[in-house]
C-alpha cells in the first residue's frame, strides 16, 4: 500500500506541466487509483487472508482484552469469559467440573453458557455489520473522491489546452506586430520622401512659372510698343550670317531689342527665334504689302550689300541697334507693323501656353502629391491602428494564457489536496478494516473457548452465516454520479453461529464527470499577407467557446495558414490573342484595317505593359490600295454618305493673298464633292481668324466675364449653318472676304462643336480644318481638339511647311495617317486631287 501512495503522490505533483503531461498524468493516476480500489473494496480473499493471520496471532488474553473493550459487553459476560479463560489456563479437570457444576447452579441470563454464546453471536453480527458498513462507506468515498479528482484532472488538461490556444494567439499577434513595426517606419519614410520630393518639384515649377510670368510681362510691353494704332516706326532687317550663310530677320527698334534681351525662359527665347526664322524663310511677296508700295512678283527682293570696307560703316564703329558684326542686313523699305505684331502675338500666346501648362502641371503635381500623401498617411494611420489592435490582441492573449495557467495551478493544488485526503482516508479505512477483523477474531476466540468449556465431550459444532460476493446491477447513470444496487445470496445458513448480514445495499457509481466535447467559434478573417509579392503567408484563427474535458471530443485545429501573393514581384501584363481584322477604313486609295490585343492580366510591381496604341497591342495593315475611280464628268470623288460636315477655313493674315485665294478655291471644290441628286450630306462652313491687336486677343481668349461676339470681336464667322443646299454654300464661300487677322483656331473648333450639336442624330459628324500655320495658342487648340474628338471625327489639312505638323498629328483623330492630309504649298491646295484625297479619307466605304 505504501508503494501505491507514493505513486499517487508523484502523479499528483506533476499534474500541471502541460497538455501531454496532463494526459500522461491522467493515465498514471487512473492506474494508481485503480490499484487503490482493491484496498478500499477489501475482497473476500483479502479478508480471509487477514482473518487467518490475525487468528494465528490471537491468544485468549488478547481476545479477552478485545471483549472487554466491546461496546455491547456486559459484566456477567465478562465475568464468565474471565472464568473460562482462567479455568482453561489452569488445565485442571477437577476445577473444570467444579466450575461447571457451580455454573449450572447459577441463574439463567448472560451468566449462563447459552445466553453467553448468543450474546457473543450477536456481538459478532454487529462487528461483521460494522465491517461491512465500513467497506461500503470507504468504497463510496473512493468512488466519489476519484470522480472528483478525475474532474480536476480534466480541468487541468482543459486549462493547459486553453493556455496553448492562447499562446498560439500570442505568437500570431507578435508576428503581426513585428510586421507592422517594420512597415510603419518604411511607410513613414516614404511619406517624408514624398513630401521632400513634392516640395522640391513644386518649387522648381513655381520658379519656372515666375520666369515665364516675367517674360509675359516683357512681351506685353513689347506688344504695346509695337501697337500699330500708335504708329510705331518698325522695320524688319532681313539678314544673312557671314559665317553660316543662314538667313534671319530682326526688328530695327532699340527699345524692342532691349526688352527682347530681357526674356529669360527657354520657351520665350525659342518662340522669338522660331517666329523670326519663319519670316526669314518666307517669300516676302506672299506677305501683306502696304497700299503705297507695289512689287512685281518677278522682281527680286531689294537688298543693299554692306560694304566690306569698315570705313563705310553707317554706325562708324559704334554698336548698332542689332549686332551687325556677324551678319549683313537689308532694311525694309516701309514699316510692316502688322506682320511684326502678329509674330509677337504668337510669341506671347506661346508663352501664355507655357504659363497655362506650368499652372496645370503645378496643379497636377500638387494634386498627385496630395493624393500620394493622403494615401501614405492613410496607410500609416491604418498600420498604426492595426498595430494597436494587434497589441490589444496580444495583451488579451497573454492575459488569457496567464488566467489559464493560474486556473491550472489552482486545479493542480486542489488535486493535490484531494489526493492527500484520499490517501488519508485509505489509511483510516485500512486501520478500521483491521480493527473490525481483530474484533471479530477475538469474539470468535472467546466463543470457541465457551463451546469447549460446556463439557459436552463433543467437538464444538457451530456455523456462522456465509454469503456470496456482492453482485451489482447497472448504474442509473453512465457518468456524473448515479446509484447502483448491490445484492448477494446466502451460501451457508447459520447454525449456532452469527446470523446473516443484509443481502442488499445501495452505493454510488460512475462518479467520474461526463465527457464535454469541444465547441469552436467561426474562423476569424485571414491576417494580412506577410509579403506583398514573391510568396507570403496568411493566418487565421478561431477561438474555443468550450474546451474539451473528461475525454470528450477534441477541438481539432484552431489555426490555419495559406500561401499568399505568390506572384512574382516584377511581372509584365498578359495580353489576349489578336482580335479579327476590322473592316477597311477606306473604299479605295489605300485604307487600313486593324486588329487589337486587350490586357488579360495587369502588370505586377514594376512590370511593363504596352499602351493601347503601342504596336504590340494595335496592328494595322493596308487594304484597298487600288486608286479611286473618278467620274470623267466630275473634278473630284463624290461622297453620298450620310454625314454632317463642318469645314473650318483659315482666314489669318499669314496666308497672304495667294494663300487666301487658294483656300477659297479648295473650299468650293470640297463642297462640290457632296453635290448630286442622291447626296445625304449636310455642310456647314466656318471662317476663322482673330483680332489683329493684343487687346482684342485678350478679350477673346482671356477668359474674362465680359460677353463677346464671336464674329465681331473674334472674327469667327459661321458662313453657313448645316444645310443640304450645296449651291448656297458654294456661293457664300465665293463671296467671302479675307479677314487678315490672327489665328484663333481653338475658338473655331469650339464653334464647330456647337454647330454639330444641331446636327442629325444618325449622321456621322466630321470636322475638316484647312490652315496654313500655327494657331494663336497650342495649348487651347489641343484642349479644344480633344474635346471635339469625343463627338466628331477631326481631319486636318495643313498647308506649307510652316504648319506645326508634329502637333497637328496629335490633334487629329487617330489614326493620324488617315486624318492629316499634308499639302506642301497653296498651289497644290488648288488641285482637285487634294480634295479627292480628302473625300477618300472622310467618306465611309
Amino acid at each position: 500500500m505504501a508503494s501505491v501512495i507514493v505513486v499517487v503522490a508523484a502523479v499528483v505533483l506533476s499534474s500541471a506541466s502541460g497538455t501531454n503531461e496532463a494526459l500522461s498524468m491522467s493515465v498514471s493516476s487512473s492506474a494508481a487509483l485503480a490499484g487503490m480500489r482493491r484496498y478500499f473494496a477489501r475482497s473476500e480473499e483479502e479478508h480471509s487472508t487477514s482473518m487467518a493471520s490475525i487468528s494465528r496471532r490471537m491468544n485468549t488474553s488478547a481476545a479477552l482484552h478485545i471483549l472487554e473493550r466491546h461496546e455491547q459487553v456486559t459484566p456477567a459476560l465478562m465475568q464468565l469469559a474471565r472464568r473460562v479463560v482462567t479455568t482453561r489456563s489452569a488445565k485442571h479437570k477437577e476445577t473444570s467440573r467444579t466450575f461447571l457444576s457451580a455454573s449450572k447452579k447459577q441463574p439463567a441470563g448472560y451468566g449462563g453458557f447459552q445466553p453467553a454464546l448468543d450474546m457473543l453471536n450477536s456481538m459478532m453480527y454487529e462487528s461483521m455489520k460494522k465491517y461491512d458498513t465500513e467497506i461500503a462507506k470507504c468504497t463510496d468515498y473512493y468512488s466519489k473522491q476519484c470522480g472528483m479528482l478525475e474532474g480536476i484532472r480534466g480541468e487541468v488538461a482543459s486549462s493547459n489546452f486553453q493556455a496553448a490556444t492562447c499562446r498560439e494567439r500570442t505568437l500570431a499577434a507578435q508576428g503581426q506586430i513585428e510586421l507592422l513595426q517594420d512597415s510603419i517606419p518604411e511607410k513613414s519614410e516614404l511619406l517624408h520622401q514624398n513630401d521632400l520630393k513634392c516640395k522640391h518639384e513644386v518649387m522648381e515649377l513655381r520658379r519656372r512659372m515666375k520666369i515665364v510670368l516675367g517674360d509675359i510681362e516683357v512681351m506685353t510691353k513689347i506688344i504695346e510698343m509695337t501697337d500699330c494704332h500708335e504708329k510705331a516706326l518698325l522695320q524688319l532687317l532681313h539678314c544673312e550670317s557671314n559665317c553660316t550663310d543662314s538667313k534671319f530677320v530682326a526688328v530695327d527698334h532699340e527699345d524692342v531689342q532691349k526688352h527682347l534681351s530681357q526674356l529669360k525662359s527657354s520657351v520665350a527665347i525659342g518662340l522669338v527665334q522660331q517666329s523670326f526664322a519663319d519670316l526669314a524663310n518666307e517669300n516676302t511677296q506672299s506677305k501683306e504689302v502696304p497700299s503705297n508700295m507695289t512689287l512685281n512678283s518677278k522682281d527680286p527682293v531689294p537688298r543693299t550689300q554692306v560694304p566690306d570696307s569698315p570705313c563705310t560703316d553707317p554706325n562708324q564703329g559704334a554698336p548698332a541697334p542689332y549686332d551687325k558684326r556677324a551678319a549683313k542686313c537689308t532694311v525694309s523699305g516701309t514699316p510692316v507693323c502688322t506682320t511684326i505684331q502678329e509674330r509677337f502675338l504668337l510669341v506671347q500666346s506661346g508663352i501664355q501656353d507655357e504659363r497655362d501648362d506650368l499652372q496645370n502641371e503645378i496643379s497636377k503635381m500638387e494634386g498627385k502629391c496630395e493624393e500620394t500623401k493622403s494615401n501614405l498617411e492613410e496607410q500609416v494611420k491604418d498600420a498604426n491602428q492595426d498595430l494597436k489592435d494587434e497589441q490589444a490582441k496580444l495583451a488579451e492573449a497573454m492575459e488569457c494564457e496567464a488566467n489559464a495557467g493560474e486556473a491550472g495551478r489552482l486545479s493542480n493544488k486542489e488535486h493535490s489536496s484531494g489526493s492527500a485526503d484520499l490517501k488519508e482516508m485509505m489509511k483510516t479505512c485500512t486501520t478500521n478494516y483491521q480493527n473490525f477483523e481483530t474484533e471479530i477474531c477475538g469474539l470468535r476466540k472467546i466463543r470457541g473457548e465457551l463451546y469447549k468449556m460446556r463439557g459436552t465431550g463433543k467437538p464444538p459444532l457451530f456455523q456462522d452465516c456465509q454469503l456470496s460476493p456482492w453482485e451489482a446491477e447497472e448504474c442509473s447513470k453512465p457518468c456524473g454520479g448515479g446509484l447502483q444496487k448491490l445484492y448477494r445470496t446466502v451460501s451457508t445458513q447459520p447454525r449456532g453461529g452469527a446470523k446473516c448480514l443484509p443481502l442488499e445495499q445501495m452505493k454510488s457509481c460512475e462518479d467520474q464527470p461526463c465527457p464535454v466535447d469541444c465547441k469552436l467559434e467561426a474562423w476569424d478573417g485571414w491576417s494580412k499577407c506577410s509579403a506583398e509579392c514573391g510568396g507570403g503567408v496568411q493566418q487565421r484563427l478561431r477561438d474555443v467557446t468550450r474546451h474539451m474535458k473528461y475525454n470528450g471530443k477534441p477541438c481539432g485545429e484552431t489555426s490555419q495558414t495559406k500561401p499568399c501573393n505568390v506572384q512574382s514581384c516584377e511581372s509584365d501584363c498578359e495580353l489576349s490573342d489578336w482580335t479579327a481584322w476590322s473592316k477597311c477604313s477606306k473604299a479605295c486609295d489605300g485604307g487600313t484595317r486593324k486588329r487589337q490585343k486587350f490586357v488579360r492580366t495587369q502588370a505586377k510591381g514594376q512590370g511593363n505593359c504596352p499602351g493601347i496604341w503601342d504596336a504590340e497591342r494595335l496592328d494595322y495593315e493596308e487594304c484597298n490600295r487600288h486608286s479611286c475611280k473618278i467620274d470623267p464628268n466630275a473634278k473630284t470623288l463624290k461622297c453620298k454618305a450620310e454625314l454632317d460636315v463642318v469645314l473650318l477655313l483659315d482666314g489669318s493674315g499669314s496666308l497672304g493673298s495667294k494663300g487666301w485665294a487658294a483656300s477659297k478655291i479648295a473650299a468650293e471644290t470640297f463642297v462640290s464633292a457632296f453635290e448630286g441628286d442622291n447626296t445625304q450630306a449636310h455642310i456647314s462652313v466656318i471662317l476663322f481668324s482673330g483680332p489683329k491687336f493684343i487687346s482684342g486677343v485678350k478679350k477673346c481668349i482671356g477668359g474674362g466675364k465680359e460677353a463677346i461676339d464671336l464674329e465681331k470681336d473674334c472674327s469667327i464667322k459661321v458662313v453657313e449653318h448645316l444645310t443640304e443646299d450645296i449651291a448656297s454654300v458654294k456661293a457664300k464661300i465665293a463671296s467671302l472676304e479675307w479677314p487678315k487677322g490672327s489665328t484663333l483656331t481653338s475658338l473655331a473648333l469650339s464653334a464647330a462643336k456647337s454647330e454639330l450639336a444641331m446636327g442629325r442624330k444618325d449622321a456621322k459628324s466630321v470636322v475638316v480644318v484647312i490652315t496654313d500655320g500655327r494657331p494663336m495658342s497650342y495649348r487651347k487648340t489641343a484642349l479644344a481638339s480633344r474635346d471635339l474628338r469625343k463627338s466628331a471625327r477631326l481631319i486636318w489639312v495643313p498647308v506649307t511647311k510652316f504648319a506645326p505638323l508634329k502637333k497637328i498629328r496629335k490633334w487629329a483623330t487617330r489614326r493620324w495617317k488617315e486624318n492629316v492630309i499634308l499639302v506642301k504649298d497653296f498651289e497644290e491646295l488648288e488641285q482637285p486631287r487634294v480634295v479627292s484625297k480628302m473625300i477618300a479619307d472622310l467618306c465611309p466605304p
